[in-house]
């Protein structure tokens, strides 16, 4: 289907249509975890009878035999449960470093790590869960990673009519965390891959700055040149990476969102103010509302 989807933007753009279609840089996922406002055990009757527990409560009734053997031995009778878990286990994957692994293989999943092991799937998952007090996270693509790997992300990308976008994390920061994909592009697609084709560096700065901002109007910017905003990254290219995700609750009423933070980040310059210096935030918020294209 993506393919139709590709030749209906060479029709358009035959027939002097302006129009473009957005692609992520990596499969549209979710990062779960108990602190998240949805993981594996969130169907299963038994983490439901202590779901509304602090915490440490829940860590220690998860840790209880009895409810220990009913989430591994137990298979709940419900439909969402099987979608989501039990048939979703071999694209599922415990994220173990900072910097997630975004194109994982099969043999990665816990489906197939718990195959290799001998031991059911959802001791994998309890056990990665409750780690890090609750902060330990699973990676779950669900859009754009039918193949298993990231080859029509690739192919989309480099179609003349696509543009870099697509984020759900506004709506559902407590499970998505894509405020790190423009990094990753870099890190990633120019840098890091193994499985397939890399980007030329010049190509993915490209599509982020002056690509994005001539779509939206924003003439004023994008380039390095005169007369234009200046607004810089100026980055440690061998060393950018990222921390693990955490979860804060920083929103009103406590409310969650995931954040993952990058490194490497030497300077950053908002029309020419800094706002950034060696991953820190300096305080100066010189950026305004945009009200329309200049």
């Amino acid at each position: 289907m993506w393919r139709d989807v590709l030749r209906l933007l060479d029709d358009a753009h035959a027939a002097d249509e302006s129009l473009y279609a957005q692609i992520a840089g990596r499969g549209v996922g979710a990062l779960y975890c108990l602190h998240g406002s949805m993981h594996p055990l969130f169907f299963h009757p038994a983490y439901s009878e202590i779901a509304h527990l602090p915490m440490p409560e829940q860590l220690a009734a998860l840790a209880e035999p009895e409810r220990r053997r009913r989430i591994i031995e137990e298979v709940p009778d419900d439909e969402q449960f099987a979608r989501i878990v039990t048939r979703g286990l071999g694209r599922m994957f415990l994220v173990e470093r900072a910097d997630i692994d975004y194109e994982p293989a099969y043999e990665a999943s816990i489906q197939a790590r718990a195959d290799a092991l001998g031991v059911p799937p959802m001791q994998l998952v309890l056990d990665h869960l409750t780690s890090r007090e609750g902060h330990g996270m699973i990676y779950a693509p669900f859009f754009n990673y039918h193949y298993g790997d990231l080859s029509m992300t690739y192919e989309a990308s480099q179609h003349p009519r696509t543009r870099m976008g697509l984020s759900d994390a506004g709506a559902h920061c407590g499970f998505i965390c894509d405020g790190g994909m423009p990094t990753f592009m870099l890190t990633h697609w120019t840098r890091d891959r193994t499985r397939g084709p890399r980007m030329p560096i010049e190509y993915v700065v490209h599509r982020q700055t002056r690509q994005t901002a001539e779509l939206f109007g924003l003439r004023d910017r994008g380039l390095v040149a005169p007369g234009l905003r200046a607004d810089l990254n100026l980055i440690d290219y061998d060393h950018l990476t990222f921390e693990l995700p955490r979860m804060a609750f920083d929103l009103p009423a406590s409310g969650r969102r995931l954040v993952q933070e990058a490194k490497g980040y030497r300077a950053v310059f908002v029309a020419g103010v800094q706002t950034v210096a060696d991953d820190e935030f300096t305080g100066a918020l010189p950026g305004q509302l945009i009200r329309g294209p200049r």
